[in-house]
């Protein structure tokens, strides 16, 4: 069982696939307030200023996680710039290559410790489960952590899976797997600090405390093998240390990491179920698959691929259900586990799957959660038409081409689970994930102007702007997309602010002021209000705030006030 197939030439067609699926919308698709753009543009900034050790947002320290992310990002760019012939500092595409390449990666890794464990067609199952899946696809597009964090988990849980296997087999554990292991914990630690042990420590401890038995842990080498993890985390380390004074380490550990354990931060504070509740979207197409070989996987929890599987899910899902702070990507980590676990199943079962609930309440249960998992697959085949006509209010018939393609697959898919044929179902299902996706990111989201409201403020300052080096004021937008496309230059305060540098720079000083701040922005102009100067605006939803928006860029004429 625990043997690597010889499917390169299928993890190669996956891969591609994987890539492909990933690509469209990474250069069109301005970036996603509110987390994208501040990687985005702490990783320019390291840039412009060679400092690769402190990490800025501006002015002001962005002490939350180490510096990983912001180094792959910087050398994308860098990369992109060479290969172009032409600087990419503030095109959005070059930011997001690594999470294209880390999810890419991930999804083969899936696939392969699937065929590991299970069989190589069971394997490419998983791999097409999480490519298919509404939080990877989202989470490939950004650039944020979450990809390359998910690429090191699993480069962790393929070296715990090769000592499995060696355990299986009674023969050693080879060095390399224990150096790979623990680099990718040391790599993990470099992106987001201590999150990386509960998926890369809390699965073999807990095997080893299921199994009453620590030999696969003694198998990693952690008598030397965290040296290795420091080595990679230290260097880094030392040097913030320094140059923060250790406040580095009282925001990103005392502030970020445990305020997150203790309290719902920025408002994402949740109660336990809360990723159980979206499982659903969050992992469509594969969420029903998944929830319906659950009863026979605890019923085959002695199998060791199953029980691996389900030491490798459920602490970290325990975990992150019991601290407050609550978000989608959290429990990401345990997607791979999920896919591999319900694809294994699946392809055990015969052409109709008589592996789910036995009792009745359970097959009430399934066929309600069933319902759900229909209800949001039209959901989403209906929500690019829908959003095109209520924000931009224009009927948009490729996206209603794309729609009448998915909604039939959806309608197939259910089908095929009232049949019981859940491999058809699935397959059926991914298809119908695949063309929405394309739809998507190609024709719906590139095309909502109303909400991309920073790409529109900025040409509107390149146009409007009274001299090369002016200096911005937005009052009433305070998203650090805006930062990002306008390389820095602009100061995220209140009207008074606005006024009180403009009026003391008159010249090369401009404010986006929203339409319910403008009276207060004049009033705080006192007499040189009359100097003002209203350029053309720009409309449309914060979907930060949910609040409607319309700015205009207001400047000063130069010479004196006129009279009252």
């Amino acid at each position: 069982m625990l043997t690597l197939g010889k499917g390169l030439r299928a993890l190669i067609l996956l891969g591609l696939a994987a890539f492909v699926l990933f690509l469209p919308g990474r250069a069109s698709i301005p970036p996603f307030d509110r987390d994208e753009p501040r990687y985005m543009q702490a990783s320019a900034q390291m840039l412009q200023t060679h400092d690769f050790i402190d990490v800025r947002f501006q002015d002001k320290p962005r002490y939350l996680q180490p510096a990983g992310i912001y180094w792959l990002e910087s050398l994308s760019v860098t990369a992109a710039s060479a290969l172009t012939g032409t600087w990419q500092g503030r095109a959005v595409w070059p930011y997001r290559v690594p999470s294209l390449l880390a999810m890419t990666g991930s999804v083969v890794l899936t696939a392969l410790i699937g065929g590991m464990l299970f069989s190589p067609q069971a394997g490419l199952g998983a791999g097409v489960l999480l490519a298919a899946s509404v939080l990877v696809t989202a989470e490939s597009r950004m650039a944020t952590i979450d990809s390359c964090l998910l690429l090191t988990v699993l480069l962790a849980q393929f070296a715990l899976v090769r000592a499995v296997g060696d355990r299986q087999a009674g023969r050693p554990t080879h060095v390399g797997t224990a150096l790979l292991y623990w680099g990718a914990i040391g790599c993990g630690l470099m992106l987001k600090g201590p999150v990386i042990l509960i998926p890369a420590l809390g699965t073999p401890l807990s095997l080893a405390l299921v199994e009453r038995n620590a030999s696969l842990w003694r198998r990693l080498r952690p008598r030397w093998g965290w040296l290795v993890a420091a080595a990679i985390l230290l260097p880094w380390c030392i040097a913030i240390g320094v140059v923060s004074h250790g406040d580095f380490f009282r925001r990103a550990v005392g502030v970020n990491f445990l305020g997150k354990v203790a309290s719902g931060q920025q408002a994402h504070g949740l109660p336990p179920g809360y990723h159980v509740l979206v499982f659903v979207l969050a992992f469509w197409p594969g969420s029903y698959f998944a929830a319906s070989v659950l009863p026979q996987a605890w019923r085959e929890r002695g199998n060791v691929a199953i029980r691996y599987l389900m030491c490798w899910i459920v602490p970290h899902w325990l975990v992150f259900e019991a601290i407050a702070t609550k978000l989608p990507h959290y429990v990401l980590p345990t997607y791979p586990a999920i896919a591999i676990l319900t694809a294994g199943l699946l392809a055990q079962g015969g052409a109709v799957w008589q592996g789910g609930p036995r009792a009745l309440w359970g097959r009430v249960l399934m066929g309600v959660y069933g319902v759900v998992w229909c209800f949001v697959g039209c959901a989403l085949a209906m929500a690019g038409p829908l959003l095109l006509w209520k924000l931009e209010h224009r009927i948009s018939f490729p996206a209603m081409v794309l729609s009448a393609g998915v909604l039939p697959l959806v309608g197939l898919s259910m089908l095929q689970i009232w049949r019981g044929t859940l491999r058809y179902a699935a397959l059926s299902s991914v298809a119908a994930a695949a063309l929405l996706y394309m739809g998507l990111f190609t024709v719906v989201v590139p095309e909502l102007r109303s909400i991309w409201l920073a790409p529109r403020l900025a040409a509107l300052v390149q146009a409007e702007q009274p001299c090369p080096q002016t200096r911005i004021y937005s009052v009433s937008f305070s998203e650090p997309s805006l930062v990002f496309l306008l390389g820095g230059n602009v100061v995220l305060d209140g009207p008074a602010a606005a006024a009180q540098a403009m009026r003391a720079k008159p010249a090369c000083t401009a404010a986006l002021v929203d339409a319910r701040d403008s009276a207060a922005f004049l009033a705080a102009l006192g007499p040189d209000r009359a100097r003002v100067t209203h350029r053309d605006g720009v409309s449309g939803l914060n979907y930060s705030t949910g609040h409607m928006l319309a700015i205009s860029l207001y400047t000063l004429r130069q010479g004196s006030p006129e009279g009252p």
